[in-house]
């Protein structure tokens, strides 16, 4: 005859799978949370660094056009102010 209690004990309840469920939260869902955080700020960031790069662009353009206006080169005044 086979006995209704198996060897290695019951079947977990309640208080041991909330507890399963907390351990599996903080060795999984803590750093899964972080990773993402991580990613989701870099990407953040590196789209205000490439808006920055296409706004120096911009003025760099700017710069010399009303440089070719004003018919002034760009190496015209930089060695006067040593000399």
């Amino acid at each position: 005859m086979v006995p209704l209690v198996p060897a290695f004990g019951g079947v977990p309840a309640g208080p041991e799978l909330v507890i399963i469920l907390i351990v599996f939260v903080l060795i999984f869902g803590v750093p899964l949370v972080l990773v993402a955080g991580a990613v989701l700020f870099l990407a953040l960031r590196s789209d205000d660094e490439a808006a920055d790069d296409d706004r120096i662009a911009e003025l760099e353009a700017e710069v010399e056009r009303l440089r070719e206006q004003v018919g002034d080169e760009p190496d015209d005044h930089e060695g006067d102010e040593g000399s």
